[in-house]
């Protein structure tokens, strides 16, 4: 199934999926936040920290399932598979979009 996501988004994907942490980070605006697993992190260095980490950790491949826009926020649920419990599972990624920019991110089952 072919989701079309606007550009940042498709560039996150398809570098999650080659475990590609600068080109995971280049949609990001610099002073974006990320929230997962209970925990927030705000700007590129904090951002890359938990990309580095998540990616050593999970080895995660991500397939988006559907997506819809809610104004300025992206809804994606995707099917993630990858070095955890539970894999293969469903997460739903919320995206807030800035100026062609990831401005937020937050993930969640």
């Amino acid at each position: 199934m072919t989701i079309d996501l606007p550009r940042p988004l498709e560039d996150y994907f398809a570098a999650k999926n080659r475990h590609d942490i600068d080109a995971m980070l280049a949609p990001f605006a610099v002073d974006a936040i990320v929230r997962d697993e209970g925990r927030t992190y705000t700007g590129h260095a904090a951002i890359r920290a938990w990309m580095e980490e998540t990616t050593r950790k999970y080895r995660v491949t991500v397939e988006p399932t559907g997506a819809y826009p809610d104004g300025q926020n992206w809804k994606v649920s995707a099917l993630v598979t990858g070095d955890f419990p539970g894999s293969p599972a469903t997460l739903r990624y919320r995206f807030s979009l800035a100026h062609e920019r990831i401005a937020g991110l937050e993930i969640g089952a």
